[in-house]
């Protein structure tokens, strides 16, 4: 008996890699699923408790003093108009982006100081519903009794 050279995957050898990766897409797909605002929210916080508290915090050291409420996060990125002594120490930009720094669903942080709950400032995304609700995410614990 001769056998000839074979070239091509059979029919049968086609449907099993399809069935395998069908059955490895079925077990991973779940397992990723949901990760994506996980994802964002582990960024936030990463944003909130380092980098803009780092760039925060440089700011105070050239300035003796956190940027106002007026002047926001975009004092990280321009320099102080209207004060030439402040000009003069300002250092920055603090952030290596130079633009106001937005959380990962395109809101832009919030910024006040002096903070309400924090004695310098206080600063939080609204989470992926834009608006004032539970998943914000904050440089502050919630009060219990105030939730």
């Amino acid at each position: 008996m001769h056998l000839k050279n074979r070239n091509a995957f059979t029919m049968i050898e086609i449907m099993l890699v399809v069935i395998i990766i069908g059955i490895l897409a079925a077990m991973v797909i779940p397992n990723l699923a949901g990760r994506g605002k996980q994802a964002k929210v582990a960024a936030v916080k990463a944003d909130i408790d380092a980098n803009l508290s780092t760039a925060l915090d440089l700011f105070e050291v050239d300035m003796g003093r956190y940027p106002t409420t007026e002047e926001g996060l975009k004092g990280l990125i321009e320099k102080p108009s209207g004060d030439d002594e402040a000009g003069e120490r300002w250092s920055g930009p603090y952030l290596k982006k130079k633009r106001n720094p937005l959380d990962p669903w395109a809101h832009e942080y919030i910024y006040h100081s002096p903070g309400e709950h924090n004695d310098y400032y206080d600063l939080s995304s609204m989470g992926p519903d834009g608006a004032e609700s539970l998943d914000d995410i904050t440089n502050w614990e919630a009060d219990a009794n105030n939730e």
